[in-house]
């Protein structure tokens, strides 16, 4: 099959590259390793393996990937635990609908500071970005946001608790109404029933994923959405490029299928764009790629932390933290640090699993690690019990804006991970250890953190770069217009392409990101504003696409 573009994956650079292409008159298909759900597929909890966890060659075709990136020759402190998202939408379907922009320091950051002024050329771009996701501040105060308003008192920042902007269709609870959003062109939504499972895949139609703006708007216009399908290799042709893909999870009959295009965009998401151009590099299939392939790859300088009561305490004293959306507020501990109480929906338990001791960092860990379960025995040997996990227990997703990264390696297929650019990659953020210990202390429970943290393996949700934004092949792999360098072509516009660490969840930048660089693309047959590849950046003016597809006037029409 031929397309004048194709897109590899479905996320949120995916998606906005699909329907502003296809707006501009282009031929698109996008392809996706995941399935494709309508609202009452989605599991009902965590449980439900098949339809939650993602291990194709295990039957499990659900939204939730996690992957150990170990490190390479035993490096110290360079492994990392990634949560990522997989089916059509992306990591849409299972992230926490929480869409901020990053902390200043992101846009001065050393490696991309010196091409434009990011924060001005950006900022037309996220304000489309928010109002295509349809973008509201959380208008209730839950449990969770009460014990996290008093952990933020207690560390003399109570001034920078705010509630978060979220993606979600709040209105009446379980209410449809008509497309609220998109002038008519959209789907009809329902009120929010405000009950924590937005992680797990929203059921109800409230939560604002992908397959209900861009990926909606962008199938009417057209464009081809392949499901289960894997793209293994791209390649030039003498027309353009060649896209191998296979059938996702297939042990026999992998069904091969080559796609042809004019030009290809990686929106696999930083770690399927990484095993991509990897597997192309060392193969020579792509001669030329810049060997920036994989530095920059950031955590968000992250850990997921936690604290949970006892299952007879809390049954005793009425907990319930399910209640909100995922993600409900926020607080500051300093410039750098960014932590938000999460929550999963009823019976949804099994990253309870995660659950362990909370260790600090430092000399034997492990050891200290294991006195610290020794110490009380009892207690941990009941929270190994993840029964009512989520009701008793408030995650603390830390975040910070530091500069410090991984750079992947690739050897027999497979992701190695080795220390990066910048300071060490973080294996513990002490805000957020005091943070999580007085957050037990407010909720009466026990403090905890990834049991892989105490190995100095720490958990990630935001897994970044690896194909960054650089003003030469020698900075980056991507220039300025998210083109690669060394392939008129080619194109990555994913968490890849993100320069340096956000502070904050990254969905709404790379959301952003992708809007900006499709603003820059001709309407077919008509000639390219950019300079050509490998040349100075030069600003240039946005294209207005031909057809667009949400009406002017709509809340989500289309500013340039």
């Amino acid at each position: 099959m031929r397309y004048d573009v194709v897109v590899i994956g479905s996320g949120f650079g995916g998606s906005v590259a699909a329907l502003r292409l296809a707006e501009k008159g282009y031929s698109v298909a996008v392809l996706e390793a995941g399935r494709r759900f309508a609202d009452d597929e989605f599991p009902q909890t965590s449980w439900r393996s098949r339809r939650f966890l993602w291990a194709p060659k295990l039957g499990c075709f659900g939204i939730q990937r996690i992957t150990l990136l170990r490190s390479a020759r035993g490096q110290q402190g360079a492994g990392v635990l990634v949560l990522s998202g997989a089916g059509v939408g992306g990591g849409s379907l299972v992230y926490a609908n929480t869409l901020y922009e990053p902390l200043p320091h992101y846009y001065a950051d050393p490696q991309w500071r010196h091409i434009t002024d990011w924060r001005a050329e950006l900022a037309p771009h996220y304000d489309q970005a928010k109002r295509m996701l349809g973008v509201t501040t959380y208008p209730k105060q839950t449990a969770a946001d009460r014990a996290m308003l008093a952990v933020a008192e207690r560390m003399g920042v109570g001034h920078t608790f705010h509630a978060t902007p979220v993606g979600v269709h709040i209105g009446r609870p379980g209410e449809t109404v008509p497309d609220p959003y998109f002038g008519g062109v959209g789907p009809d939504r329902t009120g929010c029933l405000h009950c924590g499972s937005c992680m797990t895949g929203c059921r109800h139609g409230a939560k604002n994923t992908l397959v209900k703006n861009y990926l909606w708007l962008a199938e009417r216009l057209g464009v081809d959405v392949h499901p289960l399908t894997t793209a293994v290799a791209v390649r030039p042709s003498g027309s353009g490029y060649e896209i191998d893909t296979v059938r996702t999870g297939a042990w026999l009959r992998k069904r091969p299928q080559v796609f042809e295009a004019d030009q290809v965009i990686f929106a696999a998401g930083a770690l399927g764009t990484q095993r991509l151009l990897h597997a192309m590099k060392e193969s020579g299939t792509l001669p030329g790629l810049s060997d920036r392939v994989g530095a920059l790859t950031r955590t968000n300088s992250e850990a997921i932390l936690g604290a949970a009561t006892l299952r007879p305490d809390a049954r005793r004293r009425g907990l319930d933290f399910t209640e909100g959306v995922a993600i409900t507020s926020s607080f500051h501990p300093d410039e750098h640090t960014h932590i938000e109480p999460v929550r999963y929906g009823h019976g949804s338990n099994v990253m309870g699993l995660l659950q362990s001791a909370l260790v600090d960092g430092g000399p034997r860990r492990p050891l200290r690690w294991l006195r610290t379960l020794a110490g009380r025995p009892l207690t941990y040997l009941r929270l190994l019990s993840v029964r009512s996990w989520s009701e008793r227990t408030v995650i603390a997703l830390v975040m910070q804006s530091l500069d410090n990264s991984l750079t992947t390696r690739y050897r027999r297929g497979k992701l190695r991970t080795t220390q990066g650019h910048g300071a060490p990659s973080p294996t513990w953020i002490p805000a957020g250890n005091e943070a999580v210990r007085l957050l037990a202390d407010e909720i009466g429970g026990i403090p905890g953190g990834a049991v892989t943290e105490a190995f100095n393996v720490p958990l990630t949700a935001h897994i970044l770069g690896g194909a960054a934004i650089g003003a030469t092949p020698a900075e980056g792999v991507v220039d300025p217009y998210h083109r690669v360098f060394g392939h008129p072509g080619l194109h990555v516009v994913d968490g890849a392409a993100v320069a340096a660490n956000l502070g904050v969840n990254p969905s709404l930048t790379i959301t952003a990101q992708a809007e900006r660089a499709m603003s820059f693309w001709p309407n077919r047959g008509e000639p390219d504003p950019r300079p050509a590849l490998g040349s100075a950046y030069e600003r240039v003016a946005p294209v207005a696409p031909a057809t667009p597809a949400v009406p002017a006037g709509a809340p989500a029409e289309l500013r340039l």
